[in-house]
């Protein structure tokens, strides 16, 4: 079957939505699928404004439509809501497409927290971007149960998995100075909430990696951290498996890849008990959920290594992979011709 997937996240990004991608792809491939990303790399671009890592796509509908027509899908999946997106959307429906759409992102709890934009106004631009969709599949039955909950027609479950050949317990680590550490990996930026770990009065030391517009702040007020930038998998791993614990501050994410990666590592987590963490940690098992983040940082640090492990196996690609099949709508030939 040949697949085209729209997104408007990709390389040169490096976050959850483009790795997801980038392994459903390979699991695909391996089923004997044919997979093409349509992304914003064939197309002329501008940064999105104060998010410069995301690039937007100056092209039009007719150019999107020649570059899915060159690939002539048999199903046709929209993973983001931006200008690509809508453009692909735009084609669908002229030509009485199915397709699929995915939520990645709280997209509105995002833009509340950068420029106090009412929610209701871009639930309501969403709705109107997926609910023309056959399903929009989205990574936790809670975020499933919200979007329903907010008038969303057929969200679905599409959830996540690790590369359990990079993220694993045994492996390279890195040299710690004091004890516990304390590790923090993602976007640094307002919608991430990172400065609620950073703040924190914790033993040991804290570790930061990742990027974003936030980071030359934030280093410069708590130069007692220790910070990485941007890692690649293995380095990543190291990283993960170096920690005692991984706090995870947002509560605007639908998943949070990065806290599966680190139990996967061995390495509990720590977080609000939020839509993503309350799905993906096991309370008590494989990590802690507090309102209070610093006493839930502390009691992470009473886990059982094995047992982070054991939960973080149910989290795999395969599962995720035959979730996305599921719900993809074959274009009618037909049409498609």
């Amino acid at each position: 079957m040949k697949i085209m997937i729209v997104t408007d996240a990709w390389e040169p990004q490096v976050n959850g939505v483009v790795r997801t991608l980038k392994m459903t792809q390979r699991e695909l491939e391996k089923l004997g699928h044919q997979v093409a990303f349509l992304t914003p790399l064939q197309f002329r671009s501008i940064p999105c404004p104060t998010y410069p890592e995301i690039a937007l796509a100056l092209c039009s509908t007719k150019q999107v439509a020649a570059k899915i027509d060159a690939f002539a899908p048999d199903c046709l999946h929209i993973a983001t809501e931006g200008p690509l997106g809508w453009m692909a959307r735009s084609v669908a429906l002229k030509r009485h497409w199915p397709f699929t759409t995915a939520y990645h992102s709280r997209f509105p709890e995002y833009i509340h927290a950068r420029f106090r934009v009412p929610l209701s106004w871009s639930y309501a631009l969403l709705r109107k971007f997926h609910n023309v969709a056959k399903f929009t599949i989205t990574p936790t039955q809670g975020i499933v149960d919200d979007l329903k909950m907010r008038g969303f027609h057929n969200p679905r479950l599409w959830t996540r998995g690790v590369d359990s050949v990079v993220f694993t317990p045994e492996g390279a680590t890195m040299p710690r100075t004091h004890s516990p550490v304390f590790l923090h990996v993602g976007r640094l930026a307002v919608e991430k909430n990172v400065e609620e770990f950073l703040k924190l009065d914790l033993p040991g030391e804290k570790w930061v990696a990742g990027d974003g517009p936030e980071r030359k702040r934030l280093e410069a007020k708590y130069p007692n951290a220790k910070w990485f930038g941007v890692l690649d998998g293995q380095s990543l791993a190291s990283l993960y498996r170096s920690a005692d614990v991984f706090v995870f501050p947002s509560v605007t994410d639908t998943f949070g890849l990065v806290m599966a990666e680190s139990m996967s590592c061995g390495t509990p987590v720590a977080a609000f008990p939020v839509p993503g963490p309350i799905d993906v940690v096991k309370n008590g098992v494989s990590g802690v959920l507090n309102k209070d983040l610093k006493q839930a940082c502390l009691d992470a640090l009473k886990m059982s290594r094995p047992d982070v492990i054991a939960h973080a196996a149910g989290f795999n690609w395969t599962t995720a992979t035959q979730q996305f099949l599921s719900a993809l709508q074959p274009i009618p030939h037909s049409t498609a011709q």
